[in-house]
């Protein structure tokens, strides 16, 4: 059925979520789509819209029950449990993402970053030491892993995209500043904060 959703209501799906958390957070039990609406900046209608493809997930004269749409929401992204993922990228950005604290909570977790570099490998970052590159075949079929996060310069990335593919990663956020491009069944998210500058730099005046 998720694969029949459009994938701007599901790009939507966890901004739900993270305001249902803080609302459940602030004592409330239960929600309207005009209080989720308030939020998130959009129409109550549309958030009405987006959750109908899910079945009816809310009561009519109270809204959404907090706790029951968190876990609902949970379940259709597979945030109910959690996934380990591998960083590949042991620069400022990669060591970043590796100390960062909230991904437990959102149902993922660093298991390993990796690097190129000997200077970088065998240094502590956090928890975890740096893996030679050459270890993450073996390390990412041992251990059953799904998601990796690219952190490394795009003229690299595509070639480590192959590499991850063949591996079995299925699933891939990519913070170098190129597309890439990967087979049918391996989904790639790409983030560009310059992008996003750009973006916002067109409202300064």
């Amino acid at each position: 059925m998720v694969n029949q959703i459009p994938h701007i209501i599901i790009g939507r799906l966890p901004l739900y979520l993270r305001a249902l958390n803080r609302l459940q957070k602030d004592g409330y039990e239960y929600a309207s789509s005009r209080e989720l609406g308030k939020l998130l900046d959009l129409s109550a209608a549309q958030i009405r819209k987006d959750l109908s493809h899910f079945g009816e997930l809310g009561k009519r004269g109270k809204g959404y029950e907090i706790e029951f749409l968190i876990c609902k929401l949970n379940q259709i992204l597979n945030t109910d449990n959690i996934w380990k993922m591998i960083v590949i990228g042991a620069g400022d950005l990669g060591s970043g993402l590796t100390r960062y604290k909230g991904f437990a909570n959102r149902g993922f977790q660093v298991s390993a970053i990796f690097d190129i570099d000997p200077q970088k490998i065998g240094k502590k970052i956090g928890d975890l030491v740096v893996k030679d590159i050459r270890e993450l075949e073996k390390f990412v079929k041992t251990n059953k892993i799904q998601i990796a996060v690219l952190a490394i310069p795009a003229k690299y990335a595509q070639d480590v995209i192959d590499d991850l593919v063949d591996t079995g990663i299925t699933a891939i956020l990519n913070y170098a500043p190129i597309y890439l491009k990967a087979p049918h069944g391996v989904q790639i998210e790409h983030i560009d904060p310059a992008v996003h500058l750009q973006k916002l730099s067109y409202f300064l005046k």
